[in-house]
């Protein structure tokens, strides 16, 4: 799909000219999306794009009104909305060039997108009638400490974890509980998305949504850092500093600036009056109601929002290569031990076809993965985009941010 919206058309402070990090989300026509993770009535980590409530958002026919009788067509995993008609089909790997899904897993689903996980799961065993699996759902940071412990204490009966963060994946593969993955899975994501031990299959972007009739994209700083220098954030900031989302950012913030930095920060848009709500959906509900003027949340929930309201006033725009620009990721491993590990490589490389990647794109505005699968609704893609050089799986580290948060008495 080409993009649009890359031209330079803004001005930095210096006066130079620059990319703008505007996606015109208040002008583009948006996919259908379900319930996000985080949102009322979903439930597990609340830092996720899926769907908590099971429902992917489409309809499987991909606008075109009717849903093909082959299992394996397009349209049955891709989303539903005008932008949808108006997509190319994904690049990448198709599930009909992968071998079969065949037999049984075992698998422990962490986090919110459970519901989405598990439709997406129904589509392949339409496919593949011969392929089960059974799962055991919970928040990813107990089921990652359960595998921990279950390996500790001889062989985790999981074949594999899918987790809504990286830092849960990471600390199981810490711990030497998860096996090498082979080229022919890694090869597929980026490296800042992926190591030798788990990869990422959805991604999810911080951003600032904002509301464009009080502010334009070019009053928002390219720093976090200087957000308590913005005169119109004073007293009409949101943030929502419960959520784990919100947590791994200052916990990013904590790897890459230092602790004091971090608690200045803190300190700084406390004093300009930030404003404290629920979770990030909420955030972004308040940004476009004119509760607040602009706020912290992952990427889709303004995109959601707009798919809801479409003249709702809300658009969102990205720092640049600071906690602020942080992008984290669901993602997968196998389990050391398992007796499986040929099927779970190839339902690894099911989560990265182009089927998956679609589905991920066009039913909750997930960052597709696999670069050859192009974002939905007018974003920008993952290479277009400044995040910073951080090890995702340093997000674990999650306890001296929360100290951090309640020495502040932001939490």
């Amino acid at each position: 799909m080409t993009d649009e919206h890359s031209d330079t058309d803004g001005t930095d402070r210096g006066g130079k000219r620059r990319l703008s990090r505007r996606r015109f989300v208040a002008t583009t026509a948006l996919v259908g999306t379900g319930a996000l993770a985080g949102c009322p009535g979903s439930t597990g980590d609340g830092d996720g794009g899926g769907g908590g409530d099971g429902s992917s958002g489409g309809d499987g026919s991909g606008g075109d009104g009717g849903t093909p009788s082959d299992p394996t067509a397009l349209a049955n995993f891709r989303g539903s909305g005008p932008l949808v008609q108006q997509r190319d089909p994904p690049g990448g790997t198709s599930i009909t060039d992968l071998p079969d899904l065949s037999g049984e897993l075992t698998l422990y689903l962490g986090g919110g997108e459970g519901g989405l996980y598990l439709d997406l799961i129904e589509r392949f065993k339409n496919v593949y009638p011969d392929f089960e699996v059974s799962t055991t759902l919970d928040a990813s940071a107990s089921l990652a400490n359960r595998i921990i412990e279950e390996s500790a204490a001889g062989t985790s009966p999981a074949d594999l974890f899918m987790a809504v963060d990286a830092g849960s994946l990471g600390a199981v593969a810490r711990e030497g509980a998860t096996v090498s993955l082979p080229a022919e899975v890694t090869d597929e994501v980026p490296e800042s998305l992926r190591t030798d031990q788990w990869i990422g299959f959805a991604g999810r972007a911080r951003a600032v949504p904002y509301n464009t009739e009080v502010l334009s994209e070019s009053a928002i700083p390219d720093t976090v850092q200087e957000f308590p220098e913005v005169p119109e954030f004073e007293d009409a900031f949101g943030w929502a500093p419960t959520y784990s989302a919100f947590q791994a950012f200052v916990t990013a913030m904590r790897v890459l600036r230092g602790r004091d930095q971090t608690r200045e920060w803190l300190l700084a848009m406390q004093d300009h009056g930030a404003l404290q709500l629920n979770d990030e959906f909420l955030t972004s509900n308040a940004v476009a109601d004119g509760e607040v003027v602009a706020g912290l949340a992952n990427h889709y929930y303004a995109l959601r929002i707009k798919n809801a309201r479409q003249n709702a006033p809300i658009d969102i725009t990205f720092t640049t290569n600071d906690a602020g620009a942080l992008i984290n990721t669901s993602g997968a491993e196998i389990i050391q031990g398992t007796d499986s590990q040929d099927l779970a490589v190839t339902f690894l490389r099911h989560l990265l076809s182009s089927e998956a990647q679609e589905f991920f794109a066009t039913t909750t505005f997930a960052y597709p993965t696999v670069p050859e699968v192009s974002p939905a609704g007018g974003l920008p893609s993952i290479e277009e985009l400044n995040p910073p050089d951080i090890d995702l799986t340093q997000l674990a580290d999650v306890e001296p941010t929360l100290e951090l948060l309640r020495e502040t008495d932001v939490l």
